[in-house]
């Protein structure tokens, strides 16, 4: 009797377990729109500055820093520059808004995805991506990407086209 009871709760036991894994493989990927990006395979966060006991940022912390590091950078006209790695072009940008949601890659590295508009035309938006690193107990962004770029359709006016997309949290570029 003792032992068909052990037996039994060993299987039942073995059995929750399998679920349970079999659950968390069949859990959907996200899309690559909602993925965690990883940090861009050419770049490393900067790590010359000393270490502190790790700090823990918050979706707020991480949008404040954006806004302050796009208001730091804007000029006498209220623009943001950014250079495009793809076509070497200056773009000069209106910021639009930090896109939810903001995410922690792993260990202090940060991610944010912003949308921009060219100056003088807001239907025409980028997408740039920003990596942060939080290291030194403050969020510093040490990455800028564009992302997605404007793109005119006939049928459906302007979209944003994306340049690369995450897969498995690695950029993969499209062209």
């Amino acid at each position: 009797m003792i032992n068909r009871r052990f037996s039994t709760t060993v299987i039942n036991s073995l059995l929750f377990g399998l679920l349970i894994s079999v659950g968390l493989s069949l859990h959907a990927e996200p899309s690559a729109e909602t993925q965690t990006p990883s940090i861009p395979p050419s770049l490393a966060p900067p790590s010359l500055a000393p270490k502190v006991a790790p700090v823990k940022f918050y979706v707020n912390d991480i949008k404040a820093t954006m806004h302050e590091h796009v208001a730091t950078l804007l000029d006498a006209d209220g623009l943001f520059h950014v250079l495009d790695d793809k076509t070497g072009e200056d773009l000069a940008l209106k910021f639009v808004k930090v896109h939810d949601p903001v995410r922690q890659i792993r260990g202090n590295i940060y991610f944010a995805c912003t949308d921009f508009h060219v100056a003088g035309d807001p239907d025409k938006l980028y997408d740039i991506d920003f990596w942060l690193d939080g290291t030194t107990g403050k969020l510093v962004v040490y990455d800028t990407k564009v992302h997605k770029e404007p793109r005119r359709s006939l049928i459906y006016g302007w979209y944003k086209q994306p340049r690369y997309t995450f897969v498995k949290d690695e950029i993969s570029y499209l062209y």
